[in-house]
């Protein structure tokens, strides 16, 4: 015979509680039917799980390595009779996202009003802050981060990923050539960011590896300036092509050097507190956005 939920669930109370008697207590039973349920469970599994006196109790060797999967396995249930029952409620309440002026505007504004239709009792709360921020202090619910993630107490789930492109207006390389090696862009206005310095380092073969440090003839700390500095013809950017798909596709910037980058994707993760479960607005935002930033995983 197969051990039984009930059973584990009366074991593990036991060991928790330190006693029969509390046990007992906690679950709604006798210490006698306790103590059998223990002894039956024994039984079904023919070894020892606790050595029991008057005075005391002492998990076994095989009660300590039973003792620890039988709690993963309730907690395991408890989450799926969780889930199912998710399943069964409308997401609602506030949901506060977090993310870079860049995505926020070109990767989650676009698709905010299909949201609001599927998820109408979900209040949204949309803050863009290009540096990494706290949850806590923020009171985030979600952050959208670009790039590889540091190390951090925070549950993180993939979203994707997106190519980098080295772009420029037609109109400045009409005025200043297009550049047909990387060694050749040390002639030309490079645009870049002032912080993470990172996010200088292109793309891009070459002799030496296949990231090309630049010096920027003009910085900046956030990825839609220097999007609007591209198209404005002040230089060549290297930027996400989730934020500049529609530039290209309409002709306002146009790809320069293919044939030596790398084929570097940046990351997208979703970082959030993860209790027990998950709340379903919290899991209905990140569906929706995966399946939407689908299209930039070139």
């Amino acid at each position: 015979m197969k051990a039984r939920s009930d059973e584990l669930q009366v074991f593990v109370c036991v060991i928790e509680c330190g006693s029969i008697s509390a046990a007992a207590e906690q679950v709604g039973q006798t210490p006698s039917a306790v103590s059998r349920t223990l002894s039956r469970l024994e039984a079904k599994l023919d070894t020892t799980l606790i050595n029991r006196t008057t005075r005391r109790m002492d998990l076994t060797e095989e009660g300590k390595y039973f003792f620890e999967r039988a709690k993963l396995i309730l907690e395991q249930m408890d989450e799926l009779e969780e889930r199912l029952s998710s399943r069964q409620q409308t997401p609602s309440g506030r949901l506060r996202i977090n993310a870079a002026s860049p995505f926020m505007l070109h990767a989650i504004v676009p698709y905010i009003a299909e949201f609001r239709a599927l998820y109408p009792d979900i209040q949204l709360e949309l803050n863009s802050n290009d540096l990494i921020i706290d949850l806590l202090e923020q009171s985030t619910d979600i952050a959208i981060r670009i790039g590889t993630l540091a190390d951090s107490t925070l549950h993180a789930r993939s979203l994707g990923c997106s190519p980098l492109h080295i772009l420029a207006s037609p109109a400045y390389l009409e005025q200043y050539g297009t550049p047909a090696t990387v060694a050749e862009l040390a002639d030309h206005t490079l645009l870049g960011f002032t912080q993470a310095e990172t996010l200088n380092h292109w793309p891009l073969r070459h002799v030496h590896g296949d990231r090309w440090q630049i010096q920027p003839g003009i910085a900046a700390s956030s990825g839609e300036t220097v999007r609007q500095l591209a198209l404005q013809g002040q230089g060549i950017a290297c930027l996400s092509h989730f934020m500049t798909i529609e530039d290209v596709n309409a002709g306002r910037l146009q790809a320069i050097l293919p044939e030596f980058n790398s084929g570097y994707r940046q990351p997208i993760n979703a970082v959030y507190y993860r209790n027990s479960q998950l709340a379903l607005r919290i899991q209905c935002f990140l569906d929706f956005i995966q399946d939407k930033l689908a299209r930039y995983a070139c």
